[in-house]
């Protein structure tokens, strides 16, 4: 039987840059090994499949990466949003909407905009923050290949925190040790042997037109570097306003990530706190649209 797919570049008002998607947006009949070998087919570092909704929202979505299947993630939520969007299945977006989906994560509620012409899409994350265990400086920067001296502690030690899907943060001192890290593989053994999922988000702050620059690697999943990492960003907003300014209210950051890789995104973050507590983080972004097509799943 063939699916009907679309291609987006997400995070990003360029064609070609970003973070690509596939979205099969009626994937009902599929199995989870086609599933399975439709992402790994495509390759990209994640792929969709749009199902009915079991709880009455906009949809239930499901995304794997060539490797497996992912609880929740960022780009696939807000490429997939704008997918739909796209083919009309919202009806017209003259003012902005709320729709939802539900995933393995949970309820993923996100709002559709037009910005200056474009669709603008922005999820708020499944899961209030969660910090995790600390993994020694040693071990995360041998996994990036980098000293230990291109890792700062001064905020918080290398940790794992998630609102959805966990990430081990780690601070870099400059943008040329982020320009510097690559995988090694050896490295990335022994941060598994950590216990904690081996996917590995490096920031550092920026003094231009982003206030931060990131990287992220997840060679087990089969993704060796995202060029735009929704879930990690938005989990990094969390951990900043955790770590910031005391009184309540909301903090917004510009992202870049994806500069290495040639496939430049942008990728705008915040997190409210509330009683001293991080309640909510969002991130949203432009999407443009690639291809479409049909696959057959055999």
């Amino acid at each position: 039987m063939k699916y009907r797919y679309y291609i987006c570049d997400v995070f990003t008002e360029t064609r070609f840059g970003g973070n690509q998607l596939a979205v099969l947006p009626e994937a009902s009949g599929l199995t989870d090994r086609q599933m399975q070998q439709i992402a790994r087919e495509f390759n990209f570092s994640e792929s969709t499949f749009v199902l009915p909704a079991e709880q009455g929202h906009a949809s239930r979505v499901r995304i794997f990466t060539p490797n497996a299947e992912l609880p929740f993630a960022g780009h696939p939520n807000v490429g997939t949003a704008f997918v739909l969007a796209s083919i009309g299945t919202f009806g017209p977006i003259d003012e902005p909407i709320t729709i939802t989906f539900e995933e393995k994560a949970g309820l993923v509620p996100i709002v559709i905009r037009k910005r200056d012409g474009r669709l603008w899409c922005e999820l708020s994350a499944p899961e209030q923050l969660s910090l995790g265990k600390t993994i020694p400086v040693e071990i995360v920067a041998a996994a990036v290949s980098l000293l230990p001296g291109d890792v700062v502690t001064t905020t918080h030690r290398p940790q794992a925190v998630s609102v959805g899907l966990p990430f081990i943060m780690t601070e870099l001192k400059d943008r040329a040790a982020l320009a510097r890290a690559r995988v090694n593989g050896q490295g990335f053994d022994a941060l598994a042997a950590q216990g904690v999922k081996p996917f590995v988000h490096l920031y550092t702050t920026s003094a231009d037109e982003f206030d931060i620059r990131t990287r992220m690697f997840a060679p087990s999943d089969g993704v060796p570097e995202d060029p735009a990492t929704g879930s990690a960003n938005c989990a990094l907003a969390g951990l900043l306003r955790y770590h910031g300014d005391a009184k309540d209210g909301t903090q917004s950051w510009r992202i870049a990530q994806g500069v290495e890789m040639g496939r430049p995104s942008l990728l705008e973050a915040s997190a409210d706190k509330h009683s001293g507590v991080v309640v909510a983080t969002r991130v949203g972004g432009a999407s443009v649209m690639v291809s479409e097509g049909t696959i057959d799943a055999g």
